[in-house]
C-alpha cells in the first residue's frame, strides 16, 4: 500500500535529494514543510523568501505548509504542524538528514509525538558521493548561505556544482552537512519548470549573543 508523505524540507539539495529517494520508495508526495522565521516571510536557517519557496512547491506539485516560529518555540510550532499534516492523512515524515545523529534523534521524537513514521532516504550515504549523486541527476542549486568560519562570502550565490566542491577549503563537507553551507534548488528532475529569481548581492548577518554572535553571508534572491 502507497502511504502518504510530508518532506520536510530546507528548499537545499539535501531535500530534493530525500524527495526523490521517498519517491523511490513509492511513497506518495504531498507536501512541504518548510519552516519561516518569525516575520513568515524567510526561510528559517536559509532565508530564501517565501515567494521563491512558493514557487519551488508549484514547480514540484506540492502543497506547501509553512509555519513561523523563533528558535524558542521551534519544536512546539513544528510537532503542531506535524500533528495538523497527520489529521489530513499524512503518514510519513521524510528528512534529509545524511549522519548527524542529534538531528535523528530529534526527528524520532517529534515525529512520534505526532504520530509519524519518520523517514530518511539518505541515512549513512557518503556525503561526498550525495553531492555528486544531486548534481549528476540534474538538480540545479545556488549556496543561499555560508558561515563566515568555513568559507569566504564570495562562496555565498555560486553554482552548487563540482566546480564549487573543488573549490571547497581543506575540512569543509561537500554536502555543508555541518553548516558550512545552504543551498536552494531551483530546477532538476522533479521540476516541471525551473524557478524563477534573481539575485541582487549578498547580505552580512551576525547572530544575537544568545546564540553564538556567528557571522553568516547571505545571497539576496528574489
Amino acid at each position: 500500500m502507497t502511504r502518504t508523505a510530508l518532506c520536510s524540507s530546507s528548499g537545499g539539495k539535501d531535500s530534493m535529494l530525500a524527495l526523490w529517494h521517498a519517491r523511490a520508495r513509492h511513497l506518495r508526495l504531498t507536501t512541504l514543510l518548510t519552516m519561516f522565521d518569525e516575520t513568515g516571510l524567510r526561510s528559517r536557517s536559509h532565508g530564501v523568501p517565501r515567494a521563491l519557496m512558493e514557487a519551488q512547491a508549484r514547480a514540484l506539485g506540492l502543497d506547501l505548509v509553512g509555519p513561523s516560529a523563533g528558535w524558542k518555540d521551534y519544536e512546539t510550532v513544528f510537532v503542531q504542524a506535524l500533528d495538523e499534516l497527520r489529521s489530513r492523512g499524512i503518514e510519513v515524515a521524510v528528512f534529509g538528514d545524511i549522519d548527524l545523529e542529534p538531528h535523528r534523534e530529534w526527528e524520532a521524537r517529534v515525529c512520534r509525538q505526532a504520530g509519524l513514521e519518520h523517514c530518511l532516504p539518505l541515512w549513512q550515504r557518503n556525503r561526498l558521493e550525495l553531492a555528486r549523486e544531486s548534481i549528476a541527476l540534474g538538480f540545479k542549486a545556488i549556496v543561499v548561505c555560508v558561515d563566515s568560519r568555513f568559507l569566504a562570502d564570495e562562496f555565498c550565490g555560486r553554482r552548487f556544482d563540482e566546480a564549487f566542491i573543488k573549490d571547497l577549503p581543506a575540512g569543509v563537507d561537500a554536502c555543508g552537512e555541518n553548516g558550512e553551507f545552504h543551498t536552494f534548488v531551483f530546477d532538476g528532475p522533479l521540476f516541471a519548470q525551473p524557478v524563477d529569481f534573481n539575485l541582487r548581492g549578498r547580505s552580512e548577518y551576525v547572530a544575537p549573543a544568545e546564540f553564538g554572535s556567528q557571522r553568516y553571508c547571505f545571497a539576496n534572491l528574489e
